[in-house]
């Protein structure tokens, strides 16, 4: 079943698109999105697809990934539409070709889970850090109005309070982990919209997600919050392998692709802003107990393999304060419990 076949998945979107008046600005615009495919790219482009679905003027998108067919195919009812148009894009190569002019750009496209991350970790730094400078290069030549880079909460680091993270903040990486290609090649990459700004006149803006969540997650995404909602979609029990108590700041995808367009559209350039909802910063152990809630399963728990130890998230407290993103006039629509259980129950339906 195609995610277009869940009503309530049609009905998230139609309320996410409600709350930006601001994508008349982008009408008759072209938006070239990259990682369009991955949890939080194809939520961005399903919520600019139903804008075009429900309004006369259209958006013109350019959805990138390395794989056009699979594009086609996520996208499938939209794949023929005149204003839609599938690319081919590899984040870690220095071949990509654009034969095209756009208005905007999001680079969305990254390695984005702990498995990925320790089997690729030289490519998670390319595709972030190289893949930015090919678009940065693009949009110099191009005369690209503004750049979205799409970095992480992960660039904070670890710190001893249990304060909230805001912008300014910055902790400790350990530079000789490698699974610090992640955070350390997001961090490069914001240095280099920053340096492409002041050398080059570059418009780009910075958006740090926390914990992203929603049916838009692939199947193979072994993120605790995707591969959770997944089992508990199956009917299958939850198995924990902490105690729990880290604290994440979750995040519906479509409240994270809502913020991502008003930071485009409305925030201030070489400025980072936090992707973080307010009504869903909670802990590890319950997120886990809202997707049990949701779905009636067993939460259980067994203890982590030495390989999977690896692939954690160092960080207990990842709070992300997000003061400057609602600023913007951007509030979610979606909290914890909301989230999840809608999760579960367009997977479940898709399954």
């Amino acid at each position: 079943m195609n995610i277009y076949s869940s009503p309530l998945w049609r009905a998230d979107l139609d309320e996410t698109v409600a709350e930006l008046p601001e994508l008349e600005t982008l009408s008759g615009q072209a938006l070239l999105i990259t990682g369009c495919t991955g949890l939080i790219g194809s939520a961005l482009t399903d919520s600019l697809i139903r804008w075009n679905e429900t309004h006369a003027g259209k958006i013109r998108l350019f959805a990138a990934g390395r794989d056009t067919r699979k594009i086609k195919a996520r996208f499938a009812p939209y794949a023929q539409a005149d204003w839609f148009r599938a690319i081919s894009y590899d984040a870690s190569s220095t071949d990509n070709a654009f034969p095209f002019s756009c208005d905007y750009i999001i680079h969305a496209a990254s390695n984005a889970t702990p498995d990925k991350y320790m089997k690729e970790p030289v490519e998670t730094m390319l595709s972030n850090f190289l893949g930015l400078k090919c678009l940065l290069d693009y949009a110099k030549t191009h005369h690209v109005k503004r750049v979205l880079y799409v970095s992480s909460s992960e660039v904070y680091g670890q710190k001893d309070d249990i304060r909230p993270y805001q912008e300014s903040d910055c902790g400790y990486v350990e530079p000789l982990n490698p699974r610090s290609a992640y955070p350390v090649g997001k961090r490069a990459a914001e240095t280099l919209c920053a340096a492409y700004a002041a050398e080059y006149g570059a418009d780009c803006v910075i958006v740090r997600p926390g914990h992203i969540y929603g049916p838009t997650a692939s199947p193979l995404d072994n993120r605790v919050s995707s591969a959770w909602a997944y089992a508990a979609a199956r009917g299958e029990d939850i198995v924990m392998k902490s105690n729990g108590a880290q604290i994440r700041s979750y995040c519906h995808c479509l409240d994270c692709a809502s913020a991502m367009v008003k930071v485009l559209l409305c925030g201030e350039s070489v400025r980072a802003y936090n992707i973080s909802n307010p009504d869903s910063i909670i802990t590890i152990r319950q997120m886990a107990e809202l997707l049990t809630k949701a779905a009636g399963v067993t939460l259980r728990t067994e203890l982590p393999t030495e390989a999977e130890k690896k692939g954690f998230n160092p960080m207990t407290n990842s709070a992300l304060d997000s003061m400057e993103l609602l600023a913007l006039g951007w509030k979610g629509l979606f909290d914890a419990e909301r989230g999840f259980r809608h999760t579960v129950e367009i997977l479940r339906a898709m399954l």
